[in-house]
């Protein structure tokens, strides 16, 4: 059962990390990869934007309103679990994220949007460019 009696946030942390950690290996030297990626994701009246340089280097800038309530009914998730599992995804991935909510007022909608916009911003940046020669850098390592 771990800690998550006590709460969610290390089952979160450690997804995130060993996530991050699978994406990095599957990408293997990152060799003809767009290597960026963004998206900005409407989600009724949130708006999320999300950006991703597959870098070799772990960042993590997180923007979102103060003091947002938590998801669900019984069980709970507190919405700032959502940063811990961005800082542990990127730090896994060791790549540089971007994430914003430029707007928004539910809680599920906006976890579900930088979610979803993480996802799409991953699949912007792993895509194989066929005008990329090699690694995405000029120091020919990511």
């Amino acid at each position: 059962m771990g800690d998550i009696a006590v709460d969610y946030h290390h089952t979160v942390e450690d997804t995130g990390i060993v996530l991050g950690q699978c994406f990095r290996e599957a990408l293997g030297n990152k060799a003809g990869i767009t290597r960026y990626g963004f998206w900005l994701l409407p989600m009724d009246e949130t708006l999320a934007e999300v950006a991703i340089d597959l870098s070799g280097r772990s960042f993590l800038s997180y923007h979102t309103p103060e003091r947002v309530e938590a998801i669900g009914g019984v069980n709970r998730f507190s919405f700032q679990l959502v940063e811990e599992f961005m800082r542990a995804f990127s730090s896994g991935l060791l790549a540089t994220l971007h994430v914003e909510i430029r707007r928004g007022r539910d809680a599920h909608h906006m976890a579900e949007a930088m979610f979803k916009g993480l996802a799409r911003a991953l699949d912007v940046a792993t895509r194989h460019d066929p005008r990329v020669i090699g690694i995405p850098s000029t120091k020919d390592v990511l």
